[in-house]
């Protein structure tokens, strides 16, 4: 994580815990000629639309205030959805036994793609129990792991 996304972060934390939520992640990136800061935001039971608005009420004037980023952006508040990326320990932490699909820069053994049930995460390589075999990927080797319980 960047220091723009750890400043965010940190006020997004504020908003979080006044409204009864929890700060998933923090994406700062540009794409195509605009920059887009997004905040994923979870709760027990789930977030809607309206979550979303009125965290992003909140937390918008904080951003002026602050002004952790100095280019133009979009500010985009969401869930991080049914099938969200796992990008932090704790995102591995708290979904071993879960579905995943690991996504490869390049394909190994045929495959690019691996789906299978997440059993282990040590801060550099992600390991995945797939058709009775257990694969483990180095950090380097893979776009992203992102939950995918439609995968079996």
């Amino acid at each position: 994580m960047g220091k723009i996304e750890e400043a965010v972060e940190a006020l997004a934390r504020k908003v979080a815990e006044k409204q009864s939520c929890a700060v998933y992640d923090v994406e700062y990136k540009k794409e195509g000629h605009d920059w887009y800061l997004r905040i994923y935001v979870d709760k027990e039971g789930g977030i809607g639309i309206d979550d979303c608005e009125r965290f992003s009420r909140e937390i918008s004037p904080m951003l002026d205030a602050e002004d952790p980023i100095k280019d133009n952006y979009i500010l985009e508040v969401s869930s991080p959805g049914m099938f969200r990326k796992l990008t932090k320990p704790e995102h591995f932490a708290n979904y071993i036994g879960e579905e995943v699909e690991v996504k490869l820069y390049k394909s190994e053994n045929g495959r690019k793609v691996i789906n299978g049930v997440l059993t282990a995460y040590d801060g550099s390589t992600v390991t995945v129990q797939c058709e009775g075999e257990s694969i483990s990927v180095d950090k380097e080797k893979y776009m992203y792991v992102k939950l995918n319980p439609q995968c079996f």
